[in-house]
């Protein structure tokens, strides 16, 4: 009994055979046509390769290619549970917070400004929204927010 079945499984299956059958037929050389075919496509796609990118002049810097960037923070800024005021004049609220050169600077409604070591990049870019704008010099942009 068990040599019997141990024959059947030496022959291949009719399934097998017509396995064995297909793979031959699609390793065998493509025909001249399907080349031509193929040859046209690809003579096709490099004509049709178009440059879909803005012009420089209308792209957005990102974030690395600009020299600073500002957001307003009209509420008090409390750090370690304490509130920071402006160490010149004592103003705690209303607030630019500048992130430049992994820096982080706050700058008061009178102009003064204070590097705040409790804060880091990474605490801006949680905080900060998208860029709005873009502005050639920082004062463009202290007039852009009101300041």
């Amino acid at each position: 009994m068990f040599h019997r079945i141990r024959r059947r499984a030496a022959d291949p299956s009719e399934a097998q055979r017509r396995f064995f059958e297909q793979s031959a037929r699609l390793q065998a050389p493509e025909s001249p046509e399907a080349e031509r075919v193929w040859a046209e496509l690809e003579r096709r796609e490099q004509v049709a390769v178009v440059d879909d990118f803005l012009p420089p002049e209308l792209r957005v810097p990102n974030r690395e290619q600009l020299g600073g960037m500002m957001m307003p923070w009209t509420q008090p800024l409390v750090l370690d549970g304490e509130m920071v005021a402006c160490s010149e004049c004592g103003s705690y609220r209303d607030w630019l917070i500048l992130s430049t050169r992994d820096q982080v600077w706050l700058r008061c409604r009178a102009g003064h400004q204070q590097l705040e070591t409790r804060l880091d990049t990474a605490w801006y870019n949680r905080n900060s929204g998208p860029t709005v704008s873009t502005h050639a010099t920082f004062e463009d942009c202290l007039r852009h927010h009101g300041h």
